[in-house]
């Protein structure tokens, strides 16, 4: 009928995959008498034809080798025949193209110096960092002792530009920095108070009282008071 006409074969349907396994998707190998890779055909003859004879490359027909055109001739010619724009330059040597010859060209392009066979190519490696010195602060010290140098240089180049423009002392210039000494005088007391001398002393003798003074200083940085006297003294 028409539903197994049009029904696809049996084959075309894909394969359905076992109960709790996953679908396989592989191909399966050829037999072990199978090769791979590709088949080397020797055409060379083997150990007999390299033995009888020797394929010798034949070298390509190089193409002629274009002269170098020769610019200083053409310029100079185009000069004489007074041509100096560029258009007239172009067609003067479109009518008159110079060429150096072999020999000339030759001594023109100049041979590649001949390098050592122990040169080495390449840019040289990096020094390696000097930890010891950084560790031991040798450039601060470099650095502090080159500060030092700079320091008593400027001040000698100073002290040699103060003595070569050093002025002589005259009298004049002597006269003017004087100063003369003057004579303080004595203060005025009045003459019924010099000869007065205190009512109360209570220390026996002066030199108890000095060192009374002396002691009283000694202890006037830890002693409080409006006058360092105790905590009680008011002034």
């Amino acid at each position: 009928g028409l539903g197994s006409r049009c029904s696809p074969p049996r084959s075309v349907y894909p394969q359905q995959a076992e109960l709790g396994k996953p679908r396989e998707r592989s191909c399966s190998l050829p037999g072990l008498d199978f090769n791979y890779g590709l088949y080397t055909r020797g055409l060379d003859g083997g150990v007999p034809a390299a033995i009888g004879h020797w394929n010798v490359f034949k070298q390509q027909p190089t193409c002629p080798h274009e002269l170098t055109r020769n610019y200083i001739a053409m310029n100079r010619g185009a000069v004489k025949a007074g041509l100096v724009t560029a258009r007239e330059n172009f067609l003067y040597r479109q009518l008159n193209d110079i060429r150096i010859s072999d020999q000339e060209d030759r001594h023109v392009k100049k041979e590649l110096p001949s390098l050592p066979p122990n040169m080495t190519f390449g840019t040289p490696a990096r020094p390696s960092t000097p930890f010891f010195d950084l560790l031991q602060h040798r450039y601060q010290q470099l650095w502090v002792q080159e500060q030092k140098a700079t320091q008593k240089a400027i001040k000698l180049e100073k002290k040699h530009k103060v003595i070569l423009g050093k002025l002589y002392e005259t009298r004049s210039s002597q006269l003017r920095k004087y100063k003369p000494p003057v004579k303080l005088d004595a203060l005025w007391h009045m003459p019924h108070f010099q000869k007065v001398r205190p009512h109360l002393s209570t220390f026996p003798t002066e030199a108890d009282r000095q060192r009374a003074l002396r002691a009283h200083q000694d202890e006037h940085a830890v002693r409080q008071g409006t006058l360092r006297m105790g905590n009680y003294t008011h002034p």
